[in-house]
């Protein structure tokens, strides 16, 4: 049956599209090494050096010379450092041209190279969180919904209250108490406020899927558990849990980039919500600086198209009313 799902989404156009724009990003996310053309962060910024004084960036800039002087013993020439060069290494704030297709943002980096690195963080967290809040959500899903009794009451009211809560007030409250040390922490508050509405929906496809009769029949013929659920249960919703995926993992890369956005993220790490971030704290938007904002913007947007795409295409396979004859 999972076979025959993916067999049948790779056939579907509107899927076929979103696994292509998808998959664009996921071999830029994996091959950004080779891509960029420079590291996403360089702290050595723009060098400007006068004659015979050394320079701020002298392993860049000076060229090792042979000296006239050699040694009486070993007749061998010593190296020495000319700083009479003088480059621009990075210019900051500079417009698109040929070694920077995308510019320069206020500390000289390569906005190119951000854009594609930044690719494997923004996937990354997105994905991630999608996968976390899944299989989470699946778990106490099929618990609430098959077990039912105290378990399903407890998990239902924890459900509840989090459901009335703002997911974005409470996420923005979370992330200001905690420290931003890597990824981990925004998977983890994304996960942890993004739960509830798919455990609700998926213990709704439970609970449908709990009297129908093939399970019955599995009961009545003393099956486990744990066949009923992982062999009748689980494959049935194979379509609603992958269409939760992909929406999670969309408002995933959103909420992070709200989190970079207003400043509450790790500024540090190199993503599409820290390269809107800079843009906004140093005036991109009021300058007109286009290369700076449009591109981390269009990327997710692109990103959150590919996610649309599929989840269409998996109503229209889970719902044959959908489907155009």
């Amino acid at each position: 049956m999972i076979k025959d799902f993916f067999k049948t989404l790779v056939s579907n156009r509107k899927s076929l599209a979103g696994l292509c724009i998808l998959g664009f990003f996921v071999l830029v996310a994996l091959f950004a090494p080779v891509i960029a053309p420079y590291p996403p962060k360089i702290d050595r910024l723009e060098t400007i050096t006068a004659i015979g004084e050394p320079s701020l960036d002298e392993e860049l800039v000076a060229e090792d010379y042979p000296s006239d002087a050699r040694d009486v013993l070993t007749y061998r020439s010593t190296l020495t450092k000319d700083y009479t060069k003088t480059i621009d290494y990075f210019p900051l704030r500079s417009r698109p041209s040929a070694a920077h297709p995308l510019g320069t943002n206020h500390a000289g980096n390569d906005l190119f190279s951000q854009l594609v690195w930044g690719t494997r963080i923004s996937l990354g967290i997105g994905l991630a969180t999608g996968l976390f809040v899944t299989i989470l959500s699946l778990t106490l899903a099929l618990l609430s919904g098959y077990l039912g009794g105290v378990v399903d009451d407890v998990i239902g009211f924890f459900t509840n209250v989090m459901l009335v809560i703002p997911g974005l007030p409470l996420m923005i409250v979370i992330a200001a108490y905690i420290t931003m040390k890597g990824v981990l922490p925004i998977v983890l508050i994304l996960g942890l406020t993004g739960w509830p509405y798919p455990t609700r929906l998926l213990r709704s496809q439970v609970l449908t899927l709990k009297n129908r009769d093939f399970v019955r029949v599995s009961k009545s013929l003393g099956e486990r558990t744990s066949f009923v659920v992982f062999r009748e249960i689980l494959p049935n919703m194979i379509s609603i849990a992958m269409a939760e995926f992909f929406a999670t993992s969309m408002a995933a890369i959103l909420g992070e980039a709200t989190l970079e956005f207003i400043g509450l993220g790790n500024v540090t790490v190199v993503s599409w919500g820290t390269i809107l971030f800079w843009a906004q704290a140093n005036g991109a938007l009021l300058s007109g600086a286009w290369w700076w904002f449009l591109p981390p913007g269009i990327c997710i947007a692109l990103v959150g198209t590919s996610f649309v795409l599929i989840n269409f295409a998996i109503d229209e396979i889970s719902n044959p009313r959908l489907r155009k004859r």
